[in-house]
């Protein structure tokens, strides 16, 4: 089976740009080459930040974009979005039933569990004694093996900056799952904007790129504001069977030339490979 991990979409209503990149036009070829690439994707998660400032133009943008896509959709917030405007857009979203948007859903190789980390007033992470509740109530319904989708990471990746507005109840929430650890197969997370791969106290993970910028990669531990680039963004193409998940990272606005590593019938492949340094990839280096 196939999934699409989808992350910081960071949208603006209007047209406008952000950082000097324009995040709803960076949607709308994403959507593109899902829809073209990876049509046969079982769904799309999004975990988080669809919009930048969660106004309703944003939203309103966003929609029109994700709703072209031909697969289903599971949408979660972020710090970035606004509960209630998002409602608004989306009103058939799933909430929880202290009105968090976070719920769960089966695939053949695992139930998906998607939570709400956004904790109002403030970028980092939180995951109240509420929602630990549900959490706990989710994994003791079930014995089968699940898969965490969330927007926070809940423990530090090593960019000092991004660290300090990581899940702060971090600790907490790995008591809950810690007795599940075993049937846990993957975690899923975003807010980070790098394609991040690991492993956490034996889970593990992964965290795609965002849309429209990135978070560069800057590990040192005295950083006083978040580093940023303009790298090209991507998204995530799962594989997920009875006993594997694979996570591809696709670069899928790549412009670099594609050519065969197998030379053509007849022709020496020594010779081919040489004649493949022609000046259009002399730029390349």
């Amino acid at each position: 089976m196939k999934f699409v991990h989808l992350t910081d979409t960071h949208v603006i209503g209007d047209g406008r740009r952000l950082y000097g990149a324009d995040p709803a036009r960076r949607l709308a070829l994403a959507v593109d080459s899902i829809n073209r690439e990876h049509g046969d994707a079982a769904f799309v998660v999004l975990t988080g930040d669809m919009t930048h400032w969660g106004d309703s133009d944003a939203y309103a943008a966003f929609r029109d974009e994700i709703e072209r896509l031909l697969m289903p959709v599971h949408l979660m917030v972020g710090n970035h979005d606004d509960t209630e405007a998002f409602s608004d857009h989306f009103p058939s979203t799933p909430r929880d039933e202290n009105g968090f948007v976070q719920f769960a859903f089966d695939t053949p190789h695992g139930r998906g569990i998607c939570l709400d980390t956004k904790s109002p007033g403030t970028h980092a992470g939180g995951y109240c004694t509420a929602r630990l509740a549900w959490l706990e109530a989710e994994l003791s319904g079930t014995d089968g093996p699940v898969l965490l989708f969330m927007h926070h990471p809940p423990f530090p990746v090593g960019i000092s900056s991004m660290d300090r507005i990581m899940m702060l109840d971090a600790e907490a929430f790995h008591d809950v799952i810690a007795p599940h650890k075993a049937r846990i197969r993957h975690l899923f997370f975003g807010h980070v904007h790098r394609a991040i791969f690991g492993n956490w106290r034996g889970i593990s993970f992964s965290c795609m790129r965002g849309l429209n910028h990135q978070v560069a990669l800057d590990l040192s531990a005295d950083q006083t504001r978040i580093p940023g680039n303009l790298e090209p963004p991507a998204y995530g193409v799962v594989l997920l069977s009875n006993d594997c998940v694979t996570v591809h990272m696709h670069d899928f606005t790549n412009k670099y030339p594609a050519f065969s590593l197998h030379a053509p019938t007849g022709m020496d492949p020594t010779q081919y490979q040489l004649n493949m340094s022609h000046a259009r990839f002399r730029d390349l280096g």
